[in-house]
Order: C-alpha cells, then sequence, then structure tokens
C-alpha cells in the first residue's frame, strides 16, 4: 500500500515541529507529510489542493477550532487524528465515538500504533471519517461551547470573551484586567479568584497571586535568567512565584 498523504492542523508553531519530528522518526514507512496549517483556512486549502489521506488536527486554534474546520470541509474522506492537551468533554466524546485521537505532550508509542492503524485502514469505508459519529462530538461540543466563555462584567454591563482569547488575566486590588490576543483588555470589578474558580484549570494557571496565565495556548517560553518570568504570545513577561514555581514546571510536564 501506498504511504498516508497527513497533513498537520495546529496552529502552535513548536507543537507542529515536534509531531512532524515524531513522524519523520517513527512513522515514516506508513506516512508522507505534505503540508501543514496554523488555521482553519490554511487546512480547508490544503484540503481543496490535495489528495489527503490522514490529518492531525488540534482541537483548540485561536480563531476558530478544529471542529469548525470538520463542518467546513467539503470532502471528509480522509482520516482523522485529534491531537488535544484539554476539553475533557471533547475527548470524552471522542472516545465514545471510537475515534483516534493523541493527547499532548504526545507519546511514542501512540502515536505508532494510531498511525499503523490508520495505514492498515486506508481505502476502507471504516477508514474514513465516519459522517455520524463526527457529527455526534460535534453535537456534543455545542452542548458544552458555555465552558470555552468567560463572561466579564464591566462598568457598562458584560462582554463574552472565548477562552482561547485570552492570553493572561492580572490582578490589581478588587479588579480585574484581562488581556486578549487582539490586543484588547478588559477591565472588570470582579477578583482574580472568582475568575480562577471557573476557568479551564487544564488551559489556565495562576503562576502568581497577581496573575493567570493561557498556558495551554499563550505560553511562549519561560526564562529563569529574569526571575523565573514565562513569556506569552503577546510578548508580555509575567512573573511565577516561588509559592507556585514546583506546580508549574510539574503542569509543563503533564
Amino acid at each position: 500500500m501506498e504511504k498516508l498523504k497527513a497533513i498537520l492542523v495546529d496552529d502552535e508553531f513548536f507543537a507542529r515541529e515536534n509531531l512532524k519530528m515524531l513522524l519523520e522518526d517513527y512513522a515514516s514507512e506508513h506516512v508522507n507529510l505534505i503540508g501543514e496549517a496554523a488555521s482553519v483556512k490554511e487546512a480547508l486549502e490544503l484540503c481543496e489542493k490535495n489528495k489527503v489521506d490522514l490529518v492531525f488536527l488540534d482541537i483548540m486554534m485561536p480563531e476558530a477550532d478544529g471542529f469548525a474546520f470538520l463542518e467546513q470541509v467539503k470532502d471528509r474522506s480522509f482520516q482523522v487524528v485529534f491531537t488535544t492537551a484539554f476539553r475533557e468533554y471533547a475527548v470524552k466524546a471522542i472516545k465514545e465515538n471510537a475515534l483516534d485521537y493523541l493527547e499532548k505532550p504526545i507519546d511514542i508509542e501512540e502515536l505508532k500504533n494510531v498511525v499503523a492503524k490508520a495505514f492498515k485502514n486506508q481505502g476502507q469505508q471504516t477508514g474514513s471519517l465516519d459522517e455520524n459519529k463526527i457529527n455526534r462530538v460535534l453535537q456534543e461540543i455545542a452542548l458544552h461551547s458555555n465552558f470555552d466563555k468567560t463572561i466579564v462584567p464591566t462598568r457598562d454591563g458584560f462582554v463574552i470573551l472565548r477562552n482561547n482569547e485570552l492570553i493572561r488575566l492580572e490582578a490589581d486590588e478588587n479588579y480585574t484586567t484581562l488581556y486578549c490576543v487582539n490586543g484588547k483588555k478588559y477591565v472588570s470589578s470582579k477578583n482574580i479568584k472568582s475568575f480562577e474558580e471557573k476557568l479551564d484549570s487544564h488551559m489556565f494557571m495562576r503562576v502568581h497571586k497577581s496573575h493567570i496565565v493561557n498556558v495551554a495556548l499563550h505560553l511562549k517560553e519561560f526564562n529563569r535568567t529574569e526571575g523565573n518570568v514565562v513569556v506569552l504570545s503577546n510578548g508580555d513577561h509575567v512573573p511565577v512565584s516561588r509559592r507556585k514555581l514546583q506546580e508549574f514546571l510539574d503542569k509543563m510536564q503533564e
């Protein structure tokens, strides 16, 4: 059988580089990587221009998630392996519908098994993305969509933000400032603890008494030379307190 023509869809450059390296080292006999996409738009363009057999698809991306890609793609004949580091309810739905997925950080043996299964299934109807299965997953995601949003009370009312838009939160006495990917920031009358209690703990972490950061999507670097700080996607530097340092380091190894 011919190698599977695969694409990687993930907004994180280093996540794509890591998976690409693992595929080259451990799955090159079964997979030929023909393209990468950092967004749903780029992924759709790749599928239009190429015959794709296998898609490694990140669940959550800043502008639109992986499920938005599946809703828009015209031909679902390819196989899909979801990649994720959070959204437990999504993983549960994927498992229940017997769809393949890899949890980040990616385990080499799990990757090899998933690729071998996809290679074996190529050309079979059961190997392609099952319409009913993916629709059931999409329905499950829709039911839980509120978990992906944060309501921010403001002086004039409130705004609703998608959690993947949130880069960080900073406390200022009893107020909280929320920094977003579009450069906007919102000041809320809620204290930072009230946000901490409702935010997805797989995505966000309180690294300091005054700071919560989106470690799943917007953490770019950890730097000890500046006194234990994290560098975020918008270039902000946020301190990690001594009390939170070990917890933060442990979380990065999950």
